[in-house]
């Protein structure tokens, strides 16, 4: 893992606080470094920092951005994408590389019904970059997202790019996840709330809820795909070092969890839709493995700083 501290960069004209300043320079930098004006398309993920991203984004003008395909992880992204203007598109609509057409001599009945195929060919078509922010990230680049409700999608977009780069403010940097962020999203099928509470005691969680509405709804928050939140807090997440040493077990035995471990026990529940744990490989090592897909985890993580620096976090 490696560290790089780019210098102060001019500050915004437009008066923003230090933490919203601190978003937009991590935002410019971020874009700068992993935005190309040839791609033809990439992901926007959901939150404050993203806001920021958009907007470098759309500074190069319809001359670029025109031609780019944006594909959002969610309502909210949706919305920034069309409000700057941006071409805006869907992750289940991306046309396959090669051939694509209906197959000679299929109905299109049958193809609706199911008893033939869609007679596309081709390969899977990938995003060229997934921009998104985080919730928290630690030192070897997990991270935890979901506080926007959006995870599955984001988690959706970001397997499907090339690279996922993470944008964020100082405060989301923790040496361990669950340092700072109380709780890990869990998007879960409503039937399956009061079995996934029970089985994430048993787990460790000491109070995992159900995340509700607010004042301006009635009962559990409902994501865009029809589902509930979970929210279940954890002692801090252990790390691959961590447990190199040999003091640690990171099984749950002790009540501490390696990341990686935890990830593979939540997600085999029945009733679990997705989880907020971005852990394992990024794009690039899955493309270097000759594995389908991208990563979970971003290449790199934007932190801008109250200094005016932005400090970033590079995969080892």
């Amino acid at each position: 893992m490696t560290t790089t501290v780019h210098p102060q960069i001019p500050l915004p004209s437009k008066k923003l606080s230090p933490i919203e300043a601190a978003k937009q320079l991590a935002a410019q930098r971020a874009v700068a470094d992993h935005f190309s004006p040839h791609y033809t398309y990439v992901g926007i993920g959901s939150g404050s920092t993203v806001v920021y991203v958009v907007q470098a984004i759309a500074a190069f003008g319809p001359a670029v951005t025109s031609k780019i395909v944006f594909v959002p992880t969610g309502f909210q992204s949706r919305e920034l994408i069309v409000e700057a203007g941006l071409p805006l598109g869907a992750i289940d609509s991306l046309v396959p590389h090669g051939e694509l057409g209906r197959k000679e001599g299929e109905d299109h009945l049958e193809v609706a019904t199911g008893k033939q195929g869609l007679g596309l060919k081709g390969e899977r078509v990938m995003l060229d970059v997934a921009f998104d922010g985080a919730d928290e990230v630690d030192e070897d680049l997990n991270c935890i997202k979901g506080g926007g409700a959006c995870l599955f999608q984001e988690k959706l977009v970001a397997t499907s790019a090339r690279k996922f780069v993470c944008v964020a403010d100082f405060r989301k940097y923790q040496p361990r996840l669950l340092t700072k962020w109380p709780t890990i999203p869990i998007e879960i099928v409503p039937p399956s709330a009061p079995t996934v509470l029970r089985n994430l005691r048993t787990l460790g969680s000491s109070m995992p809820f159900l995340r509700l509405g607010g004042s301006a709804k009635a009962g559990p928050i409902v994501t865009d795909n029809g589902n509930f939140i979970v929210d279940a807090p954890f002692p801090a997440l252990l790390i691959a070092s961590d447990l190199e040493a040999g003091k640690e077990k990171g099984n749950g035995s002790d009540g501490k969890w390696e990341v990686g471990a935890l990830a593979q026990k939540l997600k085999s529940m029945v009733g679990v839709v997705e989880i907020g744990l971005f852990w394992g490989q990024n794009g690039e090592e899955v493309a270097a493995a000759g594995d389908e897909g991208g990563g979970q985890k971003p290449v790199a993580a934007y932190f801008g700083m109250e200094s005016g620096e932005v400090v970033v976090r590079h995969a080892a």
